[in-house]
């Protein structure tokens, strides 16, 4: 029988009960591979870790590193390791040939025979080698000549286990949570949310408009001055009518009182847009005594930092919102880096958008009346996203009351 090229790799952790080493196994048979056991130490207790030498073969060379790359992000490390290799970037925002297309776990890079962490953990990015270390850069930033990682060899990631201890979640035994019982849900993010603040990480709050729709922008409100918002982001929408609710007491024309279309309700958002505009701005529109109640008024007076990402359907858009896509990545990636806890809240594409930058270690709950926003939000990348189905003023309101309760 001639001889198939091979590569023996390590996997440690927690292998069996995590399901990582079924899932390489599975991985490796998908990829047409094989694999020989050479030796498995199982743990002894629950916290002791599992140790895994596996022979993995493949057709040639090439389909050898093919299959290396998939079952790497899982933390399977090759025994001789080698350094990292790095091409030059050919121009500005341009990746060489066969760069690395990094995962939000955490990861490092073989320099000098020495294993280097790399900073800014980020999915669907390029790692750059220099002086300082290794650090991801966007495809948009990186800048010709500046040495990119390519290829599988000399990388190393760690896949998230489940914790041995208490969940963070104790109520989740699914991705998605459609008929747990809301208050036991709800107690276990508000618990989750202290642990984060107490921890003195931040909280990123991702808000679509359905949140002033339901009248849920006051419960919202509540968790900003409670200090459990650590910085807002949504879109023009979602400030366009909390201003509008706030002046006109509709939203997108329909009264918030009554739930009933006003009469000429349709130009209320676009006057709302207008007034801030004249003001020069949401912040100058509070000062000026213009704005003085709703969510984005309390972000204001609170001095709670808020990001607001344009797009091609904004009406306006407000003066605080910004229209340049990458730059309002940039803006959000540096809140992403410093996260500990992400709650998204009705908005699929802001959603997204920030699963994208969050690193697999940041909590991540998704607040949405429909299953599916949580569905495609874990099949674009964001495996850690834990999934509530549930309307999101009942949500919000509930955790509101359950925070404020002890702050008494």
């Amino acid at each position: 029988m001639p001889h198939r090229p091979y590569e023996d790799v390590r996997i440690s952790g927690h292998l069996i009960d995590s399901g990582i080493m079924s899932e390489i196994m599975d991985d490796i048979v998908a990829l047409d591979g094989e694999f020989e056991t050479l030796s498995f130490e199982v743990g002894r207790t629950n916290d002791d870790e599992s140790t895994a030498l596996l022979r993995v073969k493949g057709r040639d060379v090439a389909h050898v590193d093919k299959i290396l790359g998939v079952i790497g992000q899982l933390g399977a490390e090759p025994i001789h390791a080698e350094d990292a290799r790095t091409a030059p970037a050919p121009a500005d925002g341009v990746f060489p040939e066969g760069f690395y297309a990094t995962t939000n776990l955490e990861t490092a890079v073989r320099i000098a025979g020495r294993w280097v962490g790399v900073s800014g953990p980020e999915m669907d990015l390029g790692i750059v080698i220099d002086a300082q270390g290794a650090h991801t850069v966007a495809m948009a930033d990186v800048v010709a000549g500046e040495q990119v990682v390519i290829g599988h060899n000399g990388v190393r990631v760690r896949p998230l286990e489940r914790p041995r201890d208490k969940q963070e979640f104790e109520f989740m035994n699914s991705e998605v949570s459609s008929e747990k019982p809301k208050a036991l849900v709800i107690r276990d993010v508000a618990r989750m949310l202290r642990r984060v603040k107490d921890r003195g990480q931040s909280i990123i709050l991702v808000v679509g408009p359905a949140v002033i729709h339901t009248g849920a922008a006051e419960h919202l409100a509540r968790l900003v001055r409670l200090g459990y918002v650590s910085v807002l982001f949504g879109g023009n929408a979602v400030a366009v009518h909390d201003i509008e609710s706030a002046l006109y007491g509709t939203s997108l024309g329909v009264s918030m009182e009554a739930g009933m279309p006003t009469v000429g309700g349709h130009e209320h958002h676009l006057r709302a847009i207008n007034t801030v505009r004249a003001a020069g701005g949401i912040r100058q529109a509070v000062e000026k005594g213009v704005l003085t109640e709703g969510l984005m008024h309390m972000l204001v007076t609170t001095g709670t930092p808020y990001l607001l990402a344009g797009s091609i359907r904004d009406d306006g858009p407000l003066p605080d919102v910004i229209t340049d896509v990458l730059e309002a990545q940039r803006a959000m990636r540096s809140y992403c880096q410093k996260a500990g806890a992400c709650i998204m809240l009705s908005t699929m594409l802001h959603s997204i958008a920030t699963g994208n930058m969050l690193p697999a270690s940041v909590t991540t709950v998704c607040v949405d009346i429909n299953p599916a926003v949580v569905t495609k939000l874990a099949d674009r990348g964001s495996f850690q996203t834990i999934g509530i189905v549930t309307d999101v003023g009942l949500f919000l309101e509930m955790l509101a009351n359950e925070l404020e309760r002890e702050e008494r």
